[in-house]
């Protein structure tokens, strides 16, 4: 495989040949968003943690990179309804500025997905550059245009997509329900992560987010405590919630669909840390604390 750094403006993913990092140290912040497993509330976390990050006045994009284009139609855009996606810039046929939509949300911007996705593996197979596919496209995307944060919701799998994801991302963050069988996947997906350093040295793990949480629930603490022995935990928790559950039938993200719901304050909370975490490290401007009331006061509206 080619060197992992991307130069701007470089399409093919090759990057620099002296492997050095196309991205300024301030730069955007991009987030793969992933686990393995199905129904742990992946696609959810990507939607309204881009939300509401966008809701705080900071320029964002949502890269849906799941054919199944749940992250899509989550905020208003039906795949049927694409007509060019993800898989288009992915094979080389348009651009990520081709393919962008925007949302409801004027700071939010949205990469579709559709079905055609599936057959990106086999459009690429003999690419020897496929893995860094996203990369080259983020890096050239990146250089123009002043996204502060972008986030990757992957699918269910640790395939080509996910590498991408992987090989394109700074940091990854783990939806994850506490049950049983989520440690087993968590393990699997950090062998994956430390296998993707190779080609994208930068990556690392923000830390894992608990989901569909139900404090009544012993096994639920169990899991919990467990995780949080081995990898950093946010401590922001998203419980089970209606009207989180309703949000994407009506396609909107939960805190345009019902701010006050504790699945929409459960994200803008989730939001509130990450920005602080940001903040602190000195990679974007302005208090988070402040940002993120003034996004609850306009989401609210």
């Amino acid at each position: 495989m080619s060197k992992p750094g991307a130069t701007r403006g470089d399409r093919t993913g090759r990057g620099d040949r002296d492997g050095r990092d196309a991205r300024a140290p301030n730069g955007p912040r991009v987030f793969a968003v992933v686990n393995q497993k199905g129904g742990v509330g992946k696609t959810t976390t990507a939607v309204n943690l881009a939300a509401s990050v966008a809701a705080a006045e900071r320029r964002t994009l949502l890269v849906d990179l799941d054919p199944q284009g749940n992250a899509s139609s989550g905020i208003g855009v039906h795949p049927r309804t694409v007509e060019l996606s993800v898989y288009d810039a992915l094979i080389g046929r348009a651009t990520l500025r081709d393919v962008m939509r925007p949302t409801e949300l004027s700071s939010l911007t949205l990469v579709p997905s559709k079905q055609d996705l599936i057959a990106v593996e086999f459009e690429l197979v003999d690419d020897p550059d496929r893995s860094y596919k996203l990369r080259g496209l983020l890096d050239e995307l990146l250089r123009d245009d002043p996204f502060d944060y972008v986030f990757i919701d992957c699918p269910p799998s640790l395939g080509l997509l996910t590498v991408n994801a992987l090989s394109a991302a700074d940091r990854v963050l783990v939806p994850m329900q506490c049950e049983y069988y989520a440690l087993e996947g968590l393990t699997a997906l950090m062998a994956t992560i430390d296998r993707v350093r190779t080609m994208n040295p930068r990556l690392e793990v923000e830390g894992i987010v608990l989901t569909m949480f139900d404090p009544r629930n012993n096994l639920a603490h169990q899991v919990a405590e467990e995780v949080k022995r081995h990898f950093r935990v946010f401590d922001s928790v998203i419980p089970r919630n209606v009207r989180l559950s309703e949000a994407p039938s009506h396609g909107k993200p939960a805190l345009l669909y019902d701010v006050q719901s504790k699945g929409a304050q459960g994200y803008l909370s989730l939001a509130r840390e990450l920005l602080s975490s940001a903040w602190a490290a000195g990679r974007t401007g302005g208090g988070a604390g402040a940002a993120m009331g003034a996004a609850e006061k306009r989401a609210g509206k």
